[in-house]
């Protein structure tokens, strides 16, 4: 499984972004694709995830303002970011999880968000 994000860049407070997740491969495999983040000097962290039914979850952080979202015939996952503070200002990263007697985690480069005050 391959990941590419793209979409990330310099927002001001109150504004919008959306992330694109591409995910390429054995994509029948895949259980749930989710959305992490790290901001500098942190650990990273769950932001939004999304299963195989379409069942989505969200950190406590994020939930009313950002939205998970796929289109399987693009093979796409979007993370629609709106409200943005400045403590979102992290590096985004798309993750899969694929279960196949074990569980294996897939992991794209990484797409910079930066929320100026």
């Amino acid at each position: 499984v391959q990941l590419v994000e793209s979409g990330g860049g310099l927002v001001k407070t109150g504004g919008s972004l959306r992330l694109s997740c591409l995910f390429s491969g054995s994509t029948s495999s895949i259980n749930a694709i989710n959305w992490y983040r790290r901001a500098p000097g942190s650990q990273r962290e769950f932001v939004a995830g999304i299963d195989r039914t379409d069942k989505t979850m969200y950190a406590d952080s994020v939930k009313g303002r950002f939205t998970i979202s796929r289109d399987s015939a693009k093979s796409t996952v979007y993370l629609q970011m709106d409200s943005l503070k400045p403590e979102d200002t992290a590096d985004y990263y798309c993750n899969a999880v694929v279960w196949s007697g074990t569980l294996i985690q897939y992991w794209g480069q990484g797409t910079q968000v930066t929320v100026s005050s």
